[in-house]
C-alpha cells in the first residue's frame, strides 16, 4: 500500500488531497485544507465519489461530482483547484 499526498494552494485556500493507493485503487480518501466549500458535507460527499476507484477515474469521478452539484459554493476556489492537489498526489 503507498500513501499518497497532493497539495495547491489556490487563490485563497490550500487543498489536500490524501489517500492510500492498493493496486491501483484510491482507499481512505481525505480532502482537507483552509478552503470553504458549503454545504459543508459536499466535501465528504466528493471523497466517498473518489473512494474505491482506480486512479485514472478520479479526475473525471470529480468533474462529475462537482458537474451534477451545482448548488455547492467555493469562493476563491474551483475545480481546478481541487484537480491539480489530485494531480499532485498522483505524481510519482
Amino acid at each position: 500500500m503507498k500513501h499518497r499526498v497532493g497539495e495547491h494552494k489556490a487563490k485563497k485556500g490550500l487543498i489536500r488531497i490524501e489517500f492510500d493507493e492498493e493496486n491501483g485503487i484510491a482507499e481512505h480518501v481525505r480532502i482537507t485544507g483552509d478552503f470553504f466549500m458549503h454545504p459543508e458535507e459536499a466535501v465528504h460527499e466528493l471523497e466517498e465519489k473518489l473512494e474505491g476507484h482506480r486512479l485514472e477515474e478520479l479526475e473525471q469521478l470529480m468533474d462529475e461530482f462537482f458537474a451534477m452539484r451545482m448548488d455547492i459554493e467555493m469562493p476563491y476556489v474551483n475545480v481546478e483547484d481541487f484537480k491539480i492537489a489530485l494531480k499532485n498526489a498522483l505524481k510519482e
